[in-house]
């Protein structure tokens, strides 16, 4: 299989590309920080690709999708992982906030997918896309309003590309809390977060019970990345959810906490 992963350098992005290397796919890595992804191709094997891109350009979003096609002999993939959540109240966010936010979680999107369509056409290949249990399946958790809305615009898009284009199988992968990447389920976009706002959003989170006591494993995130995939041409798959379970008599899983220095 011949897979673009695209923000692959951190978060689970990078654990999906890496993981799909290490399980027999041919795998380029796109982001726009290059010596972060060079360390992930490098841990992912001979053979994987990092490719810059920048994906609220439709000229760098072309080029590295070329060029993986050029390179790979083909695209029978993508997955799509970047996201951004800026931790504010809606009164507070600003227009730079919105255009920011939809520029990376849904006009990239739009752009990267695109410029692989016809890639993946003429392979009748899979396109899939991160979400969120927060911004899917839960009522829109206080502080990231904006990340709620920017993923329920990504759902309307994926819908709306799968109308229009039928010999691709488009996903929407909706993922709860996982273990694995940088901070674990906070997956690297909360690292700009004021530590004082998450003391005080994260408090609100856990009074809603938004907050899980379980994770999944991000090997068994991949493996479902890696079935839908592998029976992509197969099976239609719209959407997946992927969450914890928690089984009776077993011990408990670390919990999730918010550290006041910050994630």
């Amino acid at each position: 299989m011949r897979i673009v992963v695209v923000g692959a350098s951190s978060g689970l992005g990078r654990c999906i590309g890496v993981g799909l290397a290490k399980r027999g796919a041919q795998v380029a890595l796109l982001a726009r920080r290059r010596e972060r992804l060079e360390a992930a191709a490098k841990e992912a094997g001979a053979g994987t690709l990092a490719l810059a891109c920048d994906v609220t350009s439709t000229e760098s979003c072309r080029s590295a999708i070329g060029e993986a096609s050029a390179s790979l002999g083909g695209i029978d993939a993508l997955v799509y992982t970047p996201a951004i959540g800026p931790l504010a109240s809606l009164a507070d966010t600003d227009a730079e906030t919105w255009h920011r936010v939809f520029d990376t979680n849904v006009v990239g999107a739009a752009l990267v997918t695109n410029a692989v369509i016809p890639h993946l056409e003429k392979t009748n290949g899979v396109a899939i896309y991160l979400s969120s249990v927060s911004a899917s399946l839960t009522p829109p958790w206080p502080g990231l309003g904006s990340y709620a809305v920017s993923k329920a615009a990504l759902d309307k898009l994926v819908e709306a590309f799968r109308a229009e284009h039928r010999a691709i199988g488009f996903t929407r992968l909706i993922v709860g809390d996982c273990a694995g990447g940088e901070g674990d389920s906070m997956t690297g976009f909360a690292n700009d977060w004021d530590p004082a706002r998450a003391i005080e959003f994260g408090t609100q989170w856990a009074e809603r019970k938004y907050l899980s006591d379980s994770l999944i494993e991000v090997e068994e995130l991949v493996t479902v990345v890696d079935a839908i995939i592998r029976h992509g041409e197969s099976l239609s798959v719209p959407s997946v959810t992927v969450a914890p379970r928690t089984v009776p008599g077993a011990p408990p899983p670390p919990k999730l906490e918010l550290d006041p220095q910050g994630p």
